[in-house]
């Protein structure tokens, strides 16, 4: 919409539009790649993202500094804190600030694989109650929250909790078939207290993040740190990479980079 409405400066008629955007509720840059065809947006081509209905062009997103603002990318400093639960124990996780705060935990800490899609997950009411006690004490630890029970009631939003697993076959919601071959991990990650149907855009900048981190819980799942995996989720496979450094202050994230697609849906107000 902002090339169609001239407020991008030097769209070239034929190739990749660059376009900055402002992420106003994260304060985070994202650089987009835009593909342009006699002048136009393309929004028809053979990119397909699952979790989404149609195929359309693809357009490459650069999430710039994802983790630089707040406590930076390790509110705690370390890549594992044994998080203790009262009346559920204690646990191995990863909080993360990248994209959205996210805590990452083990499937199977859970009795979970990793491969559950949103009927498995989102009817059980103990194994929510699981998550929320998990997710309000990682908010706690994180700084964003005062108490366990003050996260539950006034911050729901943050921190999202994923879990993850070693590759699997599963059947996606949309009843694709994913194989083992076709995954480095499997990651699920809730939202607002629900399974979420495939996965968040800042829920994937936090994965590439931590897959790049030594010693979290998602590089200790993929055998050590990538720069790039493909990781399964509730609709199919997304593959994200992460430019991610360890310097004088810990570590920093440079870039994260994914696909997407995108298409005009109504024009007016």
């Amino acid at each position: 919409c902002a090339i169609r409405q001239g407020l991008v400066q030097g769209v070239p008629r034929n190739g990749l539009a660059t376009v900055r955007i402002w992420q106003a509720n994260v304060n985070e840059k994202i650089v987009s790649h835009v593909p342009m065809c006699e002048g136009e947006v393309q929004e028809l081509g053979e990119f397909e993202l699952d979790g989404v209905t149609f195929p359309a062009a693809e357009i490459k997103l650069d999430f710039i500094e994802p983790g630089a603002g707040g406590n930076g990318v390790l509110p705690t400093g370390a890549v594992l804190d044994r998080l203790v639960v009262p009346g559920l124990g204690d646990f191995d996780v990863t909080l993360l600030n990248s994209g959205n705060p996210t805590v990452f935990i083990d499937a199977a800490a859970l009795g979970l694989r990793g491969s559950e899609l949103q009927g498995d997950v989102n009817h059980n009411s103990e194994l929510l109650e699981r998550f929320e006690a998990v997710r309000s004490h990682a908010a706690v630890a994180m700084g964003l929250a005062e108490s366990a029970t003050y996260a539950r009631e006034h911050r729901q939003h943050t921190p999202k909790i994923a879990f993850v697993g070693p590759p699997a076959p599963y059947t996606a919601s949309s009843g694709k078939a994913v194989g083992h071959e076709d995954t480095d991990v499997l990651v699920r990650i809730l939202s607002m207290g629900k399974l979420h149907h495939a996965m968040t855009g800042t829920g994937a900048v936090a994965i590439a993040t931590a897959a790049a981190i030594p010693g979290t819980i998602l590089s200790r799942a993929l055998g050590g740190p990538r720069s790039s995996i493909r990781f399964g989720h509730p609709s199919g496979v997304l593959r994200v990479g992460a430019d991610a450094r360890e310097g004088p202050g810990g570590w920093e994230v440079m870039k994260v980079a994914m696909s997407r697609s995108a298409r005009r849906l109504m024009e007016g107000w």
